[in-house]
């Protein structure tokens, strides 16, 4: 297994191959946003995606959004359809394409996946704009804007493979807008030129008047039971499963047994799980808690992120 040291060092000479254009990043016709974080999942960037999406699209922009499509059974550059399969195009890529109705275009190779785009959507908006998910790392595509979000855990935490982060927080420094939740010590950060955009994380949780069984497939699960408990749920048992967990018979029918062992009860899981469960869910009929994402003053964050894309196109 790579130490974390070593781990450090490979980012460190990457990183600099890039930033001194050794390795050169290759450049779309359209602007790209990236939004990435800098740890193993649990960021949020999917419910961001979608909200950054809405918010562009109220402005008059135009977007799509290119992803890898991870833990897909497919390869190549394809075009999401709503109606498809996690095993087809991946669970966020799905999930991102249903809740914001834009074109979603899943590739290992980020520059293919927008090619293909400009290509089959090109006059459908006058302000076109490809949305780069999970990005941060990807820097073989060129971006006009780095969006980074980031955990109050990530501050504490160590490299891959002893902790969870993908890169250390000095990395940080290459992004435009650093993505933090109301409580966040943005003291913490390191030095950048970089806008500091608040975020608050709402989960929707409904009122339920029985005991709960509550499952979930995610990067960070504890934080799903524990903003049930927080939302006024009663809880009784938690379980868990890796992220991006795809559910087979045997689950549902594991689910089903924990359930009929406390009354009454109903389960509840995420809008990822029940992407994730596919033909059972409608069988399994666990209630499904959306997460919302708002950012503080969305104006002037929109705003900035237009002015320096045009800027940085402008110079190109």
């Amino acid at each position: 297994m790579m130490s974390a040291w070593l781990y450090r060092s490979v980012i460190a000479l990457r990183n600099s191959l890039f930033d001194r254009e050794i390795l050169r990043a290759r450049r779309l016709g359209w602007p790209v946003v990236s939004v990435g974080n800098i740890s193993v999942g649990g960021s949020g960037k999917t419910p961001f995606v979608v909200m950054l999406g809405k918010l562009l699209t109220q402005n008059g922009m135009g977007v799509d959004v290119l992803s890898r499509g991870y833990r897909r059974s497919t390869q190549g550059v394809l075009t999401v359809a709503a109606e498809g399969s996690p095993e087809e195009f991946g669970d966020e890529p799905l999930l991102i394409a249903r809740k914001l109705g834009c074109p979603v275009i899943v590739g290992e190779d980020r520059h293919s996946a927008g090619l293909q785009a400009e290509e089959g959507f090109a006059g459908a908006n006058p302000k076109p704009m490809h949305l780069l998910d999970d990005g941060f790392q990807h820097r073989q595509l060129n971006r006009d804007f780095d969006i980074v979000l980031i955990n109050r855990e990530d501050l504490d935490d160590e490299l891959l493979p002893s902790g969870r982060l993908r890169e250390p927080l000095t990395s940080l420094r290459r992004a435009d807008a650093v993505v933090v939740s109301a409580e966040f010590p943005v003291e913490r950060l390191p030095k950048g030129s970089f806008q500091v955009w608040r975020v608050e994380r709402q989960m929707e949780i409904p009122e339920i008047d029985v005991p709960v069984i509550a499952f979930c497939g995610i990067a960070r699960p504890s934080r799903f039971f524990s903003e049930l408990r927080q939302g006024g749920l009663d809880v009784r048992e938690e379980i868990k499963f890796r992220d991006h967990h795809r559910y087979t018979e045997d689950d549902v029918k594991r689910l089903a047994e924990v359930q009929k062992g406390v009354p009454g009860s109903r389960l509840v899981t995420t809008e990822k799980d029940a992407i994730n469960l596919g033909a059972y869910l409608e069988k399994l009929g666990p209630i499904v808690v959306p997460m919302r994402m708002r950012l503080a003053e969305p104006e002037a964050a929109i705003q900035h992120m237009l002015d320096v894309i045009s800027e940085r196109r402008d110079s190109a």
